[in-house]
């Protein structure tokens, strides 16, 4: 007989997120790095680079992640449906990853080829692999307190992945390529790509499918597609992630020209000074040789570290409250420390990072919700229509993903082009390159007013989003005894 209420053991929860650990030494770096990459590092003009991104990204989430989704749902091995696609993706997505972030010595046009070729195929490759691994979490048990628990798990990975990219990745590029980013950027995908490798594979060795479709179910896909533009919370939570992502994008794409351009650089240096009698010297420059690069890793690592805490509390407070309040009040308040970068002159060192770890806290709370709430849509969707199709559900969370990724890395490099961003290559030789005013004032916006109206938007959305507390318990009862009585 299935059980849907199985507990999971704590050993597999570890294992199932170090998929996420390794999934988001990819995505953490395209958040963070890709515009600056295309823009900073390979030389693109600011206009190329956005169109890459934005069209790349595009169809990536509304082709590739659909049809995905659609054939996982239809696979069928003796390791389930899921887990074959975490193992068989596991090592060409990390030399993807290495190929997209390398910087071949082509003409000009020949780069802007290669990095539409290669961001293509990395979003294939990462859709092939993430969206059968976040499908995974809905099949390890029906138990949603328990998909509360692994949440949280997995989030804490996710955390970790990104503490790395944000606090340590760029002085490792700038100290491992000796001053070359470009050289850097290649050593470190290298390890990146050899460690999420063996993370994604461990993965696979340690999970077990164990919700099952109704073993009558033999649902076409036209019937799969019907079930769910007829289902509202998942078009709702679609439209969620998309915005939710975009200001994710925005954010870390941003930062680090923010750093770069707007904060100042010598009362950043007398703010971070107090740290040298609390961390070693070698530790210390882990995080950067000057002001800029130490203040940035100090800033992200911040924001980071009560992201953490905020996960910590999401459980109890998703299993008291429900998902979908919990979720939408911590986006809320978590929004108002992002708005309140635009009030911030360039001197205000201190606001800045008090602003940046209580928004770490409060969006920290509802990271680990969101993908619940998704496995629970495809609970909704099974209760609602009697067939189950896990994974084509979640690509609503991939289709999001892609969609808000692409359209925000897009927004980063088209607003600073706006804004009047110098590109390196457009400048005579031997011209030192000085940025106007205007683009330390774009790059403020981008932080605050332009990355607070998605999350604005997503928070009205979560008003009309139906399953609260009292639906979860609702569908978690019936699709038990259904399943009991099948047998």
């Amino acid at each position: 007989m299935e059980n849907r209420i199985q507990k999971i053991s704590l050993l597999e929860k570890v294992g199932y997120s170090l998929g996420d650990l390794a999934a988001n030494l990819v995505f953490q770096t395209l958040t963070t790095y890709l515009a600056y990459f295309y823009i900073h590092i390979y030389k693109l003009e600011t206009d190329h680079a956005s169109v890459i991104m934005l069209v790349v990204g595009l169809v990536a989430a509304f082709a590739f992640n659909p049809i995905i989704g659609a054939v996982a749902d239809r696979t069928n091995s003796r390791w389930g449906k899921f887990r074959p696609w975490i193992l068989y993706t596991s090592i060409p997505l990390g030399v993807m990853a290495l190929l997209a972030f390398s910087t071949p010595d082509f003409a000009y046009k020949g780069k802007v080829i290669y990095a539409a070729v290669t961001y293509t195929l990395l979003l294939l490759l990462y859709a092939a692999n993430n969206l059968p691994y976040s499908a995974l979490s809905g099949v390890l048990t029906g138990d949603m307190k328990e998909r509360n628990s692994i949440s949280s798990i997995r989030f804490v990975a996710v955390m970790g992945a990104q503490f790395f990219v944000q606090v340590f990745m760029l002085p490792i590029i700038l100290h491992v390529g000796d001053g070359d980013k470009a050289a850097g950027m290649e050593s470190v995908m290298t390890w990146l790509a050899i460690i999420g490798t063996v993370l994604l594979i461990i993965t696979f060795l340690s999970t077990r499918e164990r919700v099952k479709p109704p073993i009558e179910q033999k649902t076409p896909l036209k019937d799969d597609l019907s079930d769910l533009v007829k289902n509202k919370p998942w078009i709702i939570l679609l439209s969620v992630t998309i915005l939710i992502f975009t200001t994710l994008s925005i954010k870390g794409g941003s930062y680090i020209f923010y750093f770069e351009q707007y904060v100042d650089e010598g009362v950043l240096a007398k703010f971070i000074s107090p740290l040298t009698n609390i961390l070693p010297e070698n530790v210390l420059g882990w995080f950067g040789s000057d002001a800029r690069s130490t203040g940035f890793g100090l800033f992200n690592g911040g924001g980071i570290i009560f992201m953490i805490v905020g996960i910590g509390i999401s459980k109890r407070l998703a299993d008291k409250y429900g998902k979908r309040d919990v979720y939408k009040w911590g986006l809320f308040i978590s929004t108002i420390f992002v708005l309140a970068f635009v009030f911030f002159p360039a001197q205000s060192v201190s606001l800045m990072f008090i602003s940046q770890i209580l928004h770490g806290f409060f969006y920290g709370i509802t990271i680990p919700v969101l993908w619940a709430m998704v496995a629970d849509v495809a609970d909704y969707s099974e209760w609602k229509n009697g067939r189950r199709a896990t994974a084509i559900v979640f690509s609503a969370m991939m289709v999001g993903l892609k969609s808000g990724l692409s359209i925000g890395q897009a927004l980063v490099a088209w607003i600073l082009g706006l804004y009047g961003y110098v590109n390196e290559s457009d400048l005579p030789d031997g011209q030192a390159l000085i940025q106007p005013e205007s683009v330390a004032q774009g790059s403020k916006m981008l932080i605050s007013v332009y990355a607070a109206i998605p999350f604005l938007i997503a928070f009205v959305l979560l008003f009309f989003y139906e399953i609260n507390k009292a639906k979860e318990v609702q569908i978690e009862t019936e699709l038990a005894e259904r399943s009991k009585n099948s047998k």
